[in-house]
């Protein structure tokens, strides 16, 4: 692959040089089979290359593409896995603009996968109100071979929704497109089908759910953030009657704030943040009990965020209902922050709309209300900004900065939610985490269950041949035998 850099854009080989996980998707994809990945890796990276993948932005677009809504990411399955719609009745063909549609998907693929790391995702195909004048074989092609030619393991299942009887000769010629790993990700649905895979709240109406949504553009749509409940919002019974000892103990677990304080200058709790009206109503939330230490960090150009991608709540038997999110302002000037969540309704979050002075450190507290549970598809996205010298940081400064400042030098980064259903003591849970032991995910399983099932049938098919080989040694050892007795007969006939 290196012997031809004229093929392919630097950016991918060295990329390709570093990021270790993108190797290793290319080869779960490919079944371990090295010949195989190599070839895939060709021919993705050239194909990068000749659609400009690295470059594609809102701008060197149409902005007729985005506002049709024909493409878009919205909402999640059921499994945590973000939904990539395809509403077909809104697909005109036409030759002239292909180009620029099959670019559009493009452009949403390298869009997610750069925001989300390469987390796969669900490809819905809402086919209602289609008929054979959305048939569009070119495209369809495209759209699969995106995904079995050009990102790999990028996929966990299509879902198509109503597809009209007069398309399904058209559909057997896309099956014979497909390998045999993709087909067994069809999923044909109705409205009584669909919601085994989709829950209602991310199907509009007439697919039988209760998600109101409507694509608009701009901005971009792929989550739907909105203001959390914040350090005043509605206090829940769960923790006004937080106990004494609850309290006295987490005092005495972070200690003197005051040494705390004469150790790391930098650092300050959100406690400095919040009015002291707000303080004295909201003492029990200083330092929860049960919020999960950071074992990762993300280091943005104004804020290092810590954990990096997930915050780890526990179920309702597991009783962890609060996460920390530690900012570190890494400029010289203060940092205005504020954080969203696509489920407002279950979470408040203290400190939400904020200001960290330069190289201080601030603690988000992130609480579920009590009743709520923690999904794998909620999001919280912090946004950041730098304000100049000499800016105020109160409440009417930071709501008119946020009105004035460009989207062009706002720092974004989003947080998945993480739900451990272990019913491992949380004494536990800690420990590993004191040894920076993050726990298995159901996607790390699912990659180890991979490679066991590949180790196992290529151990299988080298059994096969041995005993091949095996049968063949023993056919050739009657023959043998039976040439050599045939032999001895001629010669011991001649002489008598």
């Amino acid at each position: 692959l290196l012997d031809k850099p004229d093929k392919y854009d630097t950016r991918d080989v060295e990329r390709l040089q570093q990021d270790d996980k993108w190797v290793e998707n290319y080869l779960i994809w490919r079944h371990d089979v090295v010949d195989d990945t190599l070839k895939m890796i060709d021919e993705s990276f050239q194909w990068r290359k000749e659609y400009t993948v690295n470059d594609l932005t809102e701008s060197v677009l149409p902005k007729w593409l985005f506002e049709s809504g024909a493409i878009f990411l919205h909402g999640y399955d059921k499994e945590g896995y973000k939904l990539f719609w395809f509403r077909v009745k809104l697909h005109v063909r036409d030759a002239k603009q292909q180009l620029e549609k099959k670019k559009l998907v493009a452009f949403w693929l390298e869009h997610y996968a750069k925001r989300d790391h390469g987390k796969p995702l669900t490809v819905v195909f809402d086919m209602s109100e289609t008929g054979i004048s959305h048939i569009d074989l070119d495209f369809v092609r495209f759209i699969v071979n995106c995904f079995t030619d050009y990102y790999p393991n990028f996929l966990t299942k299509i879902v198509i929704f109503e597809m009209p009887w007069i398309m399904n000769a058209a559909f057997k010629i896309v099956k014979g497109w497909l390998g045999p790993d993709a087909i067994s990700m069809l999923k044909f649905t109705n409205k009584n089908e669909v919601q085994d895979y989709i829950s209602g709240e991310y199907l509009p109406p007439h697919m039988g759910g209760t998600d109101s949504f409507k694509y608009s553009y701009p901005p971009l749509v792929d989550d739907d953030f909105q203001t959390p409940l914040c350090e005043n919002g509605p206090i829940t019974s769960e923790d006004e009657h937080e106990s004494k000892e609850e309290i006295d103990a987490d005092t005495k677990e972070a200690g003197d704030p005051n040494e705390e304080q004469n150790l790391n200058p930098k650092k300050m709790n959100s406690v400095e943040q919040i009015p002291k009206s707000e303080e004295q109503t909201d003492k029990t939330d200083f330092k929860p009990k049960n919020a999960k230490k950071a074992l990762t960090t993300f280091k943005g150009p104004l804020l290092h965020i810590s954990p990096a991608e997930e915050l780890y709540f526990g179920s309702k038997e597991t009783g962890e209902r609060k996460c920390l999110i530690v900012l570190t302002n890494v400029t010289k000037n203060i940092v205005a922050f504020k954080v969203r969540t696509t489920a407002p309704e279950k979470y408040r979050v203290k400190p939400s709309n904020s200001s960290c002075e330069p190289g201080a450190s601030l603690d988000i507290i992130v609480s579920l209300h009590g009743g709520f549970a923690a999904s794998l598809q909620d999001r919280f996205l912090i946004m950041a900004a730098e304000m100049d010298q000499g800016s105020g940081a109160g409440v009417s400064e930071l709501t008119q900065f946020w009105k004035e400042v460009p989207r062009t030098k706002v720092m974004e980064h989003r947080l998945r939610c993480h739900v451990l259903e272990s019913s491992k003591p949380s004494t536990l849970t800690l420990k590993e985490n004191a040894f920076n032991i993050p726990a298995k995910t159901n996607e790390d399983l699912h990659i180890q269950l991979t490679h066991l099932l590949q180790i196992n049938k290529r151990l299988q098919e080298q059994i096969d041949r041995c005993l091949w080989f095996q049968q063949v040694l023993v056919v050739l050892s009657l023959l043998s035998v039976t040439t050599a007795a045939f032999c001895f007969y001629l010669v011991y006939a001649q002489r008598s």
